[in-house]
């Protein structure tokens, strides 16, 4: 195959043979086919698109191009296209585990305001987020969980691919997308697939459009693949929960467990949170579906199901269980999470209704703080964070807080900070039309 001769044919829009996308793959994972023709094809993939076909072919070649795992029991995955506040993650997949589904879940870092799921379980002292894929299989068969990171033997060809996409403006394109998130979901092996595609001024994809082309996308190429699969596009204008940050929230995930742990410093929700279909709730849809699709259970029954395993504490045992086995220590967390550190608080400077969070503006702040990460070589400040004070549709008054700004690092820019955090937050005479956070459903 020649290369450029690829190139030329994508560049004037049509579409790759299977054959021809399997041998460039194979061959830029080797080495043969060298950054610069990738990159190039990348950016016609870009401009010019794939079909579902091609889609799918480009998944398949990426995630042929390492090692997969197969298990001989029901598993299933829950993939977030990532969101301000978001740690769903840490209670769905130990939910799913309770409910009789293994989960084998290889999960990301941080970059920029998305929070990363590895990087708030590594603030628990110990946890080992870096798996071998035999100590993943091993902790997976034995408490019916494990979230680790992707191991260099996991799509090969999707991490040289993803650092030029990032260099060269080529990441926002559906197909490259696509495949990037699906080829390492089907090498980890999960029969079943659900996406949380979120929408909104903190998500990746800021439309609903956009949203549902991706959740689409993820659903088709899953399926397509053999794989069970489902998708929610969930709303991400205001951060999930209160707690923003990692070692937050962890400790506010802690508490939507069940958990004694951290206790005061986040409560778990009430009953407004699942009248108001708020991010518990979304745990429970999202487990649900996982469950339904991997146990052939009707929807409703897997909700039940999700909701008594959640009140019995056994998704809390899951996840005590798969923190021991990766080394991680949930006493030492607690302790951590009461160290001393530099605050500044905001206050209401007008009385009202909480109509809007803007969760990017809330992201960027933590961000700001060391809660996040510019580029991959910067180091996290697991304390560093946000813990909000009111969510949307909550009444305030002159004076009543808004939010806690937290540093380990120092009080420099703290009071900067606050100044641009009050920004995110309006105040209006009228309380809002209360939502739930999901929006639509595709596939299942």
């Amino acid at each position: 195959m020649i290369a450029k001769l690829v190139l030329d044919k994508k560049r004037e829009g049509h579409a790759l043979g299977t054959a021809e996308i399997r041998e460039f793959v194979d061959g830029f994972t080797r080495g043969v086919i060298p950054d610069y023709q990738m990159s190039a094809l990348a950016m016609a993939v870009c401009c010019r698109g794939m079909n579902e076909r091609e889609t799918a072919d480009l998944t398949d070649a990426m995630m042929k191009s390492g090692r997969c795992l197969d298990w001989d029991v029901a598993t299933a995955d829950k993939h977030s296209t990532g969101g301000v506040g978001d740690k769903l993650s840490l209670v769905v997949q130990p939910l799913a585990a309770a409910c009789g589904v293994f989960v084998p879940s290889l999960t990301g870092r941080g970059l920029g305001i998305t929070g990363g799921t590895a990087d708030k379980l590594e603030t628990i002292p110990g946890y080992d987020a870096s798996l071998s894929l035999d100590d993943f299989q091993n902790v997976v068969k034995g408490t019916g969980v494990s979230m680790t990171v992707q191991t260099d033997e996991i799509t090969p060809a999707d991490k040289k691919l993803y650092a030029l996409r990032d260099v060269t403006g080529t990441v926002a394109s559906i197909p490259l997308i696509t495949a990037s998130i699906l080829s390492k979901k089907l090498a980890e092996g999960a029969g079943t697939l659900v996406f949380d595609v979120k929408c909104g001024s903190g998500a990746f994809m800021k439309t609903r459009e956009d949203a549902h082309e991706l959740a689409v996308s993820l659903v088709s190429g899953a399926k397509a693949a053999g794989r069970k699969a489902a998708a929610l596009v969930t709303d991400m204008s205001a951060p999930l929960g209160r707690a923003v940050g990692n070692a937050n929230e962890v400790a506010e995930a802690l508490s939507w467990l069940g958990s004694g742990r951290c206790r005061g410093r986040f409560t778990a929700p009430d009953g407004a949170d699942s009248a108001g279909g708020g991010p518990v709730e979304l745990c429970i849809e999202l487990t649900a579906l996982m469950v339904s699709l991997a146990k052939s259970l009707p929807l409703a029954d897997a909700r039940c199901m999700c909701r008594e395993k959640l009140a019995d504490g056994s998704a809390l045992a899951r996840f005590e269980a798969m923190c021991a086995a990766q080394g991680g220590d949930l006493d030492a967390f607690a302790r951590l999470v009461e160290k001393p550190t530099f605050k500044f608080r905001i206050q209401a400077m007008k009385s009202g209704y909480v109509t809007a969070i803007d969760a990017e503006k809330v992201g960027r702040v933590a961000l700001a703080l060391g809660a996040g990460r510019m580029e991959k070589t910067d180091v996290i400040d697991p304390l560093a964070g946000i813990a909000l004070a009111v969510s949307v549709g909550d009444r305030v008054s002159v004076g009543s807080p808004l939010a806690t700004l937290e540093s380990s690092r120092g009080p420099d820019g703290l009071e900067r900070a606050a100044a641009e955090l009050l920004k995110a937050f309006s105040i209006g005479h009228s309380a809002p039309e209360r939502a739930g956070l999901v929006i639509e459903s595709i596939g299942g």
